[in-house]
């Protein structure tokens, strides 16, 4: 019987055609969302002993040395490192900057690219891994988050239980030091800029400027936050230099590297296993070369860019070697050729000397003899010329032409100096004014120069000449060109 109740709908059957497939539900699918960007996971790096760690802690105590410690050494009566901007003046020890003097400023750039470009090529990323501050207050930071919160496996299983009061001490203790660390050392940045004992009295007298305040503490927490935090996200995504290192690199260069035809295949095993029955390489497996490297990398899987080169895994694979019984340097410094024809490491060290090297080498010692000997050449003044615009050529008393310029004299020493001042060019030539002018040290002077001439001496127009400064009190002499106007 048909329904033929007021109000009901008609059902029609769906007849699905063929191929057709019914939707999965969601939670049924075998569908997965990728993302494109990995999650950031937290290193946490295992302390390692050895050789590469020993010099590595060297160069943190030598660098760190020579930060905290220039600032308070004192030559004659001043810091000895002092970049005074608001005098525009640098001090390095005996030596005194101008603005001028920027060449060995760029001297000193293109020393600093060059012995980059020497380092790596000879053995790899030496700055990243030793020196630079990235690496060396990263290591002070990890020293200290070590000794308040215990080794690698106590901060692991205490970041991954919920808060509680030992938790929130250790940390609060850790970031407190870390703070004063990051302070000081922003407080000493600024010290070469402004002589670090006054800054310190400043300081105690609440009396900084807003500059020293903002550079203190912008370059504190710059500290605090890459060291403590960032770290190895700076050397793998920030720093420019693990963009461009390969190409500074060639097959004879020394990097860190992993003996793949001695260690696999890879395998745990006893101590007292026979390796020839059980075909294992050296490598045990262990992955302690994993747990130290500060950037979380595996060397086993070759050369990559976050490698830095400070030899961690290096040292901790040689300790596993020890206990096993085996021979050290299943990771260790070699190069590519090295490796693959087993050179001794005579044999690699005598490689190392390639023409890229020396050629390298021959322009860096090139220029740094040049800045050298320029320094050592260098007239401890300098002298700037410049024709008195509000004052024209004139006929004075006696029918002389008489011209006047600004003399600029800046003192490069620090010692008062007396300079005399003589012109010559065109016949007649002198100085009327006065011709010995006394600078303080480290100080400029400017000085109007009257020089006056024959009045038939030349023709009409703009005739060059030249002023012959000479110090009285230390060597030195300089000659500056200018023009002698002679009027219609």
């Amino acid at each position: 019987m048909k329904n033929t109740t007021p109000g009901a709908k008609k059902i029609i059957p769906i007849v699905p055609q063929e191929g057709y497939e019914p939707p999965v539900p969601a939670s049924e699918s075998s569908e997965e969302l990728i993302s494109l960007y990995a999650a950031h996971q937290k290193i946490y790096p295992r302390s390692v002993s050895g050789y590469f760690s020993q010099w590595r802690w060297g160069m943190v105590f030598l660098t760190q040395l020579l930060f905290y410690g220039m600032p308070w050494i004192e030559w004659g009566q001043r810091q000895a490192v002092l970049f005074d901007l608001g005098a525009r003046r640098f001090y390095i020890f005996g030596l005194v900057l101008y603005p001028q003097d920027f060449i060995y400023l760029t001297g000193i750039m293109v020393i600093s690219a060059l012995s980059l470009f020497l380092f790596t090529a000879v053995a790899g990323r030496l700055w990243c891994g030793y020196a630079c501050p990235q690496t060396v207050y990263t290591e002070i930071f990890l020293w200290i988050e070590k000794k308040i919160e215990g080794d690698r496996s106590a901060r692991m299983r205490r970041d991954a239980k919920p808060l509680s009061l030992d938790k929130i001490t250790r940390k609060s203790a850790k970031h407190l030091v870390w703070l004063l660390v990051a302070l000081w050392t922003g407080f000493t940045f600024v010290g070469y800029f402004t002589p670090i004992k006054e800054l310190g009295l400043e300081f105690l007298q609440m009396s900084m400027s807003s500059w020293e305040v903002f550079w203190t503490f912008f370059y504190g927490f710059a500290t605090y936050g890459n060291a403590g935090f960032m770290r190895e996200q700076v050397c793998k995504h920030m720093c420019p230099y693990a963009r461009f290192q390969s190409a500074m690199f060639d097959k004879d260069t020394l990097i860190v590297t992993y003996d793949a035809e001695r260690g696999e295949p890879r395998g745990a095993r006893s101590k007292k296993a026979d390796l020839s029955t059980l075909n294992l390489g050296a490598c045990v497996e262990c992955s302690l070369c994993v747990q130290v490297c500060p950037t979380g990398i595996d060397i086993r899987n070759g050369l990559q860019y976050e490698c830095i080169g400070c030899g961690a895994c290096a040292d901790v694979c040689d300790t596993v070697m020890d206990k096993m019984g085996y021979a050290r340097g299943l990771v260790k410094y070699t190069t590519e050729n090295a490796m693959k024809q087993h050179w001794t490491q005579s044999q690699t060290m005598r490689h190392i000397l390639r023409p890229r090297i020396l050629i390298y080498t021959a322009i860096l010692s090139s220029i740094v003899v040049a800045m050298v000997v320029s320094l050592s050449l260098r007239t401890p003044f300098k002298v700037n010329v410049v024709r008195d615009r509000g004052v024209m050529a004139r006929v004075v008393n006696g029918g002389k032409i008489e011209n006047v310029y600004q003399l600029q004299l800046m003192n490069a020493t620090e010692s008062a100096q007396r300079y005399r001042i003589t012109a010559a060019g065109l016949p007649g030539l002198v100085v009327t004014s006065e011709n010995v002018v006394s600078v303080g040290s480290t100080e400029a002077r400017r000085v109007a120069v009257r020089v006056q001439a024959p009045f038939d001496v030349a023709e009409p127009g703009s005739h060059p000449m030249q002023f012959e400064i000479v110090s009285l009190d230390s060597p030195g002499q300089l000659l500056e060109k200018s023009v002698f106007l002679v009027p219609r």
